[in-house]
């Protein structure tokens, strides 16, 4: 996910609504009205409709043959394969871009997560989700592959769908323990340990969340 400023009106309602869908402000199933957001976000009918499809993209919006537009709703199947498809490109993109990391790369890293573990202490899921996603993106970008960023982005969109919780949820307790490890091996050194480190956590968060979802 990115972590500046959307350049345009419609980057920045696309990435609004993203974040109430991915909160669970917009709850699944909300019927979607183009004058209603336009109203309430304060901008014109174009780049609400323009974001919504970009949004039906994504997976977050459905749009029915008759055009009306809704959340969508994410089942229990969907949100495991989500996890799983996320875990086949993340983890190749980190294997492709790990040699490539310099110094100020993993500054940066070391940045991203402070910023991460903050964000949750404060209880600010958004900047959580974003810059734990930052995270990531910060060695994919080093292989130099963007469109894998870019598919990697819109699964992390979706699956961020079932973070939508307290900042104390045993959810994100892979991540932080994950991530402090990737970055003491990637410290070291080690690329190969982190990149195996790196794919634990996908394993370790995928048992949480089942765990998690059958509990329900």
């Amino acid at each position: 996910m990115s972590y500046t400023v959307p350049p345009t009106r419609t980057a920045a309602v696309v990435r609004q609504l993203r974040n109430e869908i991915v909160t669970g402000e917009l709850p699944p199933g909300t019927l979607i009205k183009d004058a209603e957001l336009a109203a309430r976000l304060g901008v014109s009918i174009t780049p609400v409709r323009e974001a919504i499809a970009q949004l039906s993209v994504e997976g977050l919006i459905d749009i029915a043959p008759n055009r009306t537009r809704h959340v969508t709703k994410v089942t229990h199947k969907n949100a495991l394969e989500l996890i799983d498809v996320m875990s086949v490109l993340a983890c190749a993109g980190f294997e492709w871009g790990v040699e490539n990391l310099t110094e100020t790369h993993i500054d940066l890293l070391r940045q991203r997560q402070k910023e991460f573990v903050e964000a949750l202490r404060t209880g600010n899921l958004l900047t959580a989700g974003a810059v734990g996603a930052d995270f990531s993106t910060i060695v994919i970008l080093a292989s130099g592959n963007r469109e894998l960023q870019s598919m990697v982005d819109l699964v992390v969109a979706r699956t961020l769908r079932i973070l939508a919780m307290g900042a104390d949820s045993d959810l994100w307790e892979p991540w932080i323990r994950g991530y402090d490890e990737v970055l003491a091996l990637l410290e070291h050194g080690d690329t190969k340990g982190a990149t195996a480190r790196y794919r634990q956590i996908y394993v370790d968060y995928r048992a949480k969340v089942e765990q998690e979802l059958f509990q329900e």
